[in-house]
């Protein structure tokens, strides 16, 4: 999955907290998420625009982050773990970089398809 299609993806499914998201996808979503946040922080220095966006792509990241965590076979709800100081990060961190599941599993089919390439 490109930068493109990652983008993409995640607005179309914004609210959609079932199924899976390839590491591709999440990490593709993270980094446009930061850049446009960079952006509009150089752009206006107080934060406002910064913030705004924020709140914009809040629910958007917390379906995606749910997805790529069904991935891996965990539960959404493993994202309140982000809530304990420090180590929570670092759980969820290691969670969001670990390889999926390949093939199906009780969150639904891989996203990567059986050779192991992008499923259209």
């Amino acid at each position: 999955m490109n930068f493109q299609q990652a983008v993409a993806s995640v607005f179309r499914n914004y609210a959609n907290f079932n199924g899976r998201a390839a590491r591709s996808e999440y990490w593709w979503f993270v980094l446009f998420s930061f850049l446009v946040s960079a952006v509009l922080t150089l752009i206006d220095g107080s934060g406002l625009l910064s913030g705004i966006w924020s709140l914009i792509v809040l629910l958007p990241s917390l379906a995606v982050g749910a997805r790529r965590l069904h991935d891996t076979d965990r539960s959404g709800w493993w994202l309140l773990i982000m809530l304990v100081p420090l180590i929570g990060f670092i759980v969820l961190i290691w969670f969001f970089v670990t390889r999926g599941n390949d093939g199906p599993n009780r969150f639904g089919a891989d996203p990567l398809g059986a050779n192991g390439a992008l499923a259209a």
